[in-house]
């Protein structure tokens, strides 16, 4: 089941973080199971108070959250994490099935909502969704960059690949962030000259060869080849699986 998604990781590259709140603690030993065979690193708590900690301490990517449960049910937990600011996306699960239950769960600021019994497969699914959104929407947010396993972030003129960092002269993290911000486009010498140098260089396309061969040795030396060639028109980068 976990053997496509494998690529599906935070920002910096480390599995994505599953915080599964339920008091049935079979069930949620499944759960974690299958989310572990997703590549992930799932975490159990069984109460709401334990979850409103590990939220905060462990900073989870999504959380599953049992409604029913003692003490702080699930719809509170939520409210609580909202009006912190906090906005992890969160799947409930509960016995509950009608349009009312539906409402108040997604109202309260759920983002999603699965009745039980359900298939662990379907809860995987939705979880994966969730967290692409999440993850899109934390880069759009940011200035980090992600190309499949490559991360770039401009503030910090950080780069690494699957967690491994690479060391990029100023003209080579210019040319890769020129790249990434294009992604799977295809961009001419031309242009990269003109986006990337931004001065005069005498036309001379070999830079940009050059260039692109340095970030090959770094690149594509951590996994399989990410920059591409279409021959007599430029250059692309993409994710490896893609």
């Amino acid at each position: 089941m976990g053997s496509q998604e494998h690529t599906l990781t935070r920002l910096d590259g480390s599995p994505i973080r599953a915080l599964v709140v339920d008091d049935d603690p079979m069930l949620s030993e499944v759960l974690a199971m299958a989310l572990s065979a997703e590549g992930w690193e799932p975490h159990r708590v069984g109460d709401g108070q334990a979850a409103l900690a590990a939220v905060r301490d462990l900073r989870p990517d999504v959380v599953v959250l049992d409604v029913m449960m003692p003490g702080i049910d699930g719809f509170e937990v939520v409210r609580r994490l909202r009006a912190s600011g906090e906005d992890v996306p969160v799947l409930f699960l509960t016995a509950k099935d009608d349009v009312a239950d539906r409402i108040a769960g997604l109202t309260s600021g759920g983002d999603d909502y699965v009745t039980k019994p359900f298939s662990v497969e379907e809860v995987v699914v939705r979880l994966r969704g969730m967290v692409r959104r999440h993850v899109r929407h934390v880069a759009e947010e940011s200035s980090v960059l992600v190309v499949g396993d490559l991360v770039l972030d401009e503030d910090t003129y950080e780069v690494t690949r699957a967690g491994a960092p690479v060391e990029l002269t100023a003209t080579e993290f210019s040319l890769l962030r020129y790249l990434m911000e294009n992604q799977r486009k295809v961009l001419s010498k031309a242009q990269i000259l003109d986006a990337v140098w931004q001065y005069d260089v005498g036309g001379r396309s070999s830079v940009v060869e050059l260039y692109i061969s340095y970030l090959r040795r770094k690149i594509d030396a951590l996994g399989p080849p990410m920059i591409h060639t279409l021959r007599g028109v430029g250059y692309s980068i993409r994710a490896a699986d893609e």
